[in-house]
């Protein structure tokens, strides 16, 4: 086309549904796509009112196709907000009465090794509540587990994502926003060459250890807060997650640095895919 050939021009393709397979091809793996929209932030008190599913295969590096899909609204029992009735487009009228079916979103999470979605410390928490069972699944973040700026993108919201690879979608719908984010594991990154999805399964699969470091001396803050620790008030202590390989070295390092050679006994909690991004593990100490 020439106005994708002028520089003075940048053509944006729609993000089109993936292709649809009758089964799981020899040798694939089954992964699910997960979106939702909610009527607020607060993971404990609002609620669900849409859920989008993508089932798909993928090998090693490629996404084959999707297997099947779940969009459903549920009805909060509430009016929804009007900031997220702008923002979703979604009206008391569309919800009103609805419930998701729970042995559809069971069936199509079932065979299913990750399920990923973009924030998933966002989502997980509030799918784990009406979900529970969603708990058992290994999860995964095309936010954060996917290093896209060292890859060179600036913005990192799906819409910004979407937009650098030369494409758009209509945002803030379930399942949109699930084809969104598998065309997204479906691109090379550009400076490692390598898939996203590459990128982000080897994510997924790392394991760290949160370490909170109780009782560091008030002048430490500095040297911790350059280090990549945070502060939890409520706690009064810092905390990181350090890779696994690296605890030791970590903990030498805090001897050394914060706690004059005697440290005292840190409180530690593994994380995997299995409990990484869930609200069940908590910034304060245990």
């Amino acid at each position: 086309m020439r106005l994708e050939a002028s520089p003075a021009y940048r053509v944006l393709r729609a993000v089109q549904p993936p292709a649809r397979l009758a089964a799981v091809p020899a040798g694939a793996r089954v992964g699910v796509y997960l979106d939702l929209e909610t009527t607020g932030l607060d993971q404990t008190a609002d609620a669900l009112i849409e859920l989008g599913l993508v089932r798909f295969a993928y090998r090693d590096d490629e996404v084959l196709g999707m297997l099947d899909e779940v969009a459903a609204f549920e009805d909060p029992g509430r009016p929804i907000p009007s900031d997220v009735k702008r923002l979703t487009g979604i009206d008391d009228a569309m919800v009103a009465g609805q419930v998701i079916d729970d042995a559809s979103v069971r069936e199509c999470v079932a065979d299913a090794g990750l399920v990923i979605a973009h924030n998933a410390a966002f989502d997980r928490p509030f799918a784990e509540r009406r979900f529970p069972w969603l708990a058992d699944v290994a999860w995964a973040c095309t936010l954060r587990d996917v290093a896209w700026r060292d890859e060179g993108f600036e913005a990192t919201g799906l819409q910004a994502l979407v937009m650098a690879y030369g494409a758009f979608f209509e945002g803030h719908r379930a399942v949109e926003d699930c084809y969104a984010g598998l065309f997204l594991l479906g691109r090379q990154l550009p400076r490692s060459a390598t898939s996203a999805l590459t990128a982000l399964r080897h994510s997924a699969a790392r394991r760290e250890v949160r370490l909170w470091a109780v009782r560091s001396p008030f002048e430490s803050k500095d040297v911790l807060r350059e280090r990549g620790y945070r502060w939890n008030p409520a706690a009064r202590c810092w905390w990181c997650d350090v890779p696994e390989a690296a605890l030791a070295a970590e903990e030498a390092w805090l001897a050394e640095t914060v706690y004059g050679g005697r440290p005292p006994r840190l409180p530690q909690r593994e994380l995997d895919a299995w409990i990484r991004y869930s609200n069940r593990i908590s910034e304060t100490p245990s």
